[in-house]
């Protein structure tokens, strides 16, 4: 853990340093991501100002919600930043390069350096789920564990989904798509799941789990949730990250480096 621990650090640093060889680019592309949060923030309070309620949840459930899924959405984005490069090193044959090197292969090609950029904003929206979460009725001790657990489920899903995009790459070299596929499946869940009709509401609970990874959190730490949805969110949330890997696996055995 050591030995990734000074690799991912010295890949954040490099990084870094390039994000901020334009400090003018780097303050722009800042603000605009918290205009981004700001604008959406205030779409949902002008929505909720009207309506009260939003498929039977108070405008404060609401507001964790978005939040919730900010957290999940934003925690990826800012470790897995190699993923949105990873096309460019297939096809130029630079991952030929990462076999060689002693370590991990899958580390390497999700974790080129984190995006320092996405830091500011992170701070921001877990200080603002801890003031509205704390006025939220239903909240106890075992909610706020549980809601922690689940944090981390859904975190493995959304490791397992970029697993899924690097694998593409590999055997198609095709990554921006599946990449933005991905971030449109997830704006799905800004809301929760509960909006939707079925078969759209199953489908994104289960065969596609955004709705595990987006609003099952923030329901358990609301208490509204029952034992058997719990299991069998950290049963999706495991086998989904097993299923990825062993698609990894089955791309790195039929990769067979640009030159040929």
């Amino acid at each position: 853990m050591k030995k990734y621990f000074i690799i991912w650090l010295t890949l954040t640093s490099n990084a870094t340093q390039t994000a901020f060889a334009s400090r003018a680019g780097a303050l722009i592309f800042l603000l605009g991501k918290f205009m981004r949060f700001g604008f959406f923030f205030f779409f949902l309070f002008i929505i909720l100002a009207n309506t009260k309620t939003l498929a039977g949840y108070s405008s404060q459930e609401v507001f964790f919600f978005y939040l919730t899924f900010n957290l999940i959405d934003t925690i990826p984005q800012m470790f897995f930043r190699e993923v949105y490069r990873f096309r460019e090193q297939v096809v130029s044959g630079n991952f030929d390069y990462y076999l060689i090197r002693p370590i991990s292969i899958l580390f390497r090609s999700l974790i080129g350096g984190s995006d320092i950029l996405d830091v500011p904003l992170t701070g921001i929206i877990i200080v603002l789920l801890f003031v509205i979460g704390a006025g939220l009725p239903g909240v106890t001790f075992l909610s706020v564990i549980l809601y922690l657990i689940l944090l981390i489920n859904a975190l493995l899903i959304a490791l397992a989904f970029h697993i899924f995009v690097v694998s593409l790459g590999i055997l198609t070299t095709e990554v921006d798509n599946a990449i933005m596929l991905y971030r449109d499946l997830t704006q799905m869940g800004r809301f929760p799941v509960d909006i939707y009709k079925e078969p759209l509401r199953g489908v994104l609970t289960f065969a596609i789990p955004v709705g595990i990874m987006m609003t099952v959190p923030a329901k358990v730490l609301m208490g509204i949730f029952s034992w058997q949805l719990l299991v069998v969110s950290i049963v999706v949330g495991i086998l989904f990250f097993f299923i990825s890997l062993a698609f990894w696996n089955h791309a790195i055995r039929e990769y067979s480096s640009a030159s040929s």
